[in-house]
C-alpha cells in the first residue's frame, strides 16, 4: 500500500544460560541429599542433556555444584541454597559485560554510554545479589502446593 511503511523486525538471539543456571540450582536444591545426573536434570527441565551438562561444567567451575563422575555420580549444591546468590550464578553463567558501547563511531558518545551501561550492569547485579537460591526453592515449593 502507498503510504505504508514496512516494519522491519530485528530481534538478537536469546540467552537463557542463566535462567537455565538458576532452573537447575533450584532443581538440585530440591533434592539436598543425593545427587542428580544431567539426564535427570534435562527431563525435569525438558531440555537437552548436552545443554544441562555444558551448564553445570560451568557452574562447576565457579564452585557453586560439586558432580561427581561415574556409574554413581551426579551433581548436587557445593554449599547450602541460601548461601548462593543470583549474581554469583549470573557471573558464573555470563562472563561478559551485557552491554557494549564500542559500537558509536563517536569517541564522547561511547564514553557517556559505557558510564550508563557500567551504572546498569551494577543495579542488575545488586539486584541479583538480593535474592538466594533457597528463596527461589521456597517459593517454587510454595507455589506447587
Amino acid at each position: 500500500m502507498p503510504g505504508r511503511r514496512s516494519v522491519v523486525t530485528w530481534r538478537m538471539a536469546v540467552n537463557t544460560r542463566f535462567a537455565t543456571g538458576v532452573h537447575i540450582l533450584v532443581t538440585l536444591a530440591a533434592a539436598p541429599d543425593g545427587l542428580m545426573t544431567s539426564d535427570q536434570i534435562s527431563h525435569k527441565l525438558n531440555t537437552n542433556p548436552v545443554v544441562i551438562r555444558r551448564v553445570l561444567s560451568r557452574l562447576q567451575q565457579a564452585e557453586l555444584i560439586d558432580s561427581q563422575k561415574g556409574p554413581s555420580g551426579g551433581s548436587k549444591l557445593a554449599r547450602p541454597a541460601k548461601e548462593i546468590r543470583l549474581g554469583e550464578v549470573y557471573s558464573a553463567l555470563e562472563p561478559s559485560a551485557l552491554f557494549n558501547a564500542s559500537a558509536a563511531q563517536d569517541a564522547r558518545l561511547n564514553n557517556t554510554l559505557q558510564k550508563i551501561f557500567t551504572g546498569a550492569q551494577a543495579a542488575l547485579e545488586s539486584e541479583l545479589n538480593g535474592s538466594n537460591i533457597g528463596q527461589l526453592a521456597r517459593k517454587l515449593s510454595k507455589s506447587k502446593k
